[in-house]
């Protein structure tokens, strides 16, 4: 009688946990972007592009159409965010901030996300730090 209650209860893990991967932020298929920079190295821009792929995968039942880096666009936010958001506050140099831009789709998200169903977001903007030039990328706010 333990068997088929254990066997059960091993099958109902592997479904439920199952279902979690497969709502996961989807990041296959996404057009890349990398643009051109004066400012980063295309190493430098291709390891903020993985570093927000990454962090996607948090966005459950959204699906990223494309990610890109636009120097210009990039410029301006990250003035932005210097000047009055969160880099006005944590210590952050300048040229240690890059803004990457994605276009997604939130298909059903769950929980608390905060994204509304069935929408195509543009233009959601990332900002992303590092504390030097050696080191790695972190996402550090995200939005519009």
């Amino acid at each position: 009688m333990k068997r088929p209650l254990i066997f059960l209860f091993l099958l109902l893990l592997c479904i439920s946990l199952s279902a979690c991967e497969s709502n996961a932020g989807k990041t296959s298929g996404a057009e890349i972007d990398y643009g051109s920079s004066v400012k980063f190295s295309e190493a430098e821009v291709k390891s903020a592009i993985n570093t927000v792929l990454k962090k996607f995968k948090n966005f459950n039942g959204c699906d990223l159409r494309k990610i890109w880096y636009d120097e210009a666009g990039s410029d301006n936010h990250a003035d932005s965010y210097m000047s009055t958001g969160r880099g006005s506050v944590n210590g952050v140099k300048r040229e240690n901030v890059i803004i990457l831009f994605s276009d997604f789709y939130a298909g059903s998200p769950r929980g608390d996300s905060g994204f509304n169903t069935d929408f195509m977001y543009t233009d959601w903007n990332w900002m992303l730090i590092r504390d030097s030039e050696t080191d790695k990328w972190k996402v550090d706010d995200y939005g519009y």
